[in-house]
């Protein structure tokens, strides 16, 4: 394998793994809803197995991402203009203090954890 190849490979590993964790699943529960081994999902993230076009296009949809942005094509980042961003900051604007603080703690812990993954590395 060349070293772009790898290069390319580790890139679409990243991407999965953040499109997993901002999606809040962990590693055993995308498994499960792909039909695939939690292992799998592991190897696949940490760029040591390949990724199908089919398979590509199936956790694209599960994490709500374009293949596009998972092939490292497109942004790293949502634009300031995005309708979703857009629709979040309103949404947000109209919590109370404390709502917000819970939220943001409930995010802050989601992102740290991945609780059905036992202890593996993701």
């Amino acid at each position: 394998m060349t070293e772009s190849q790898d290069s390319k490979r580790a890139v679409i590993a990243t991407r999965l793994r953040e499109a997993r964790k901002m999606a809040g699943v962990s590693q055993g529960q995308v498994a499960k809803l792909l039909g695939m081994h939690r292992p799998t999902i592991s190897e696949i993230e940490a760029g040591n197995r390949r990724v199908s076009a089919e398979e590509l296009s199936k956790f694209a949809e599960m994490y709500d991402v374009t293949v596009s942005w998972l092939l490292a094509e497109t942004a790293d980042q949502l634009e300031v203009d995005d309708p979703r961003l857009q629709l979040a900051a309103r949404e947000l604007s109209k919590l109370k203090p404390d709502d917000l603080d819970r939220l943001l703690r409930l995010l802050a812990s989601m992102r740290g954890s991945d609780s059905d993954d036992g202890g593996s590395a993701t």
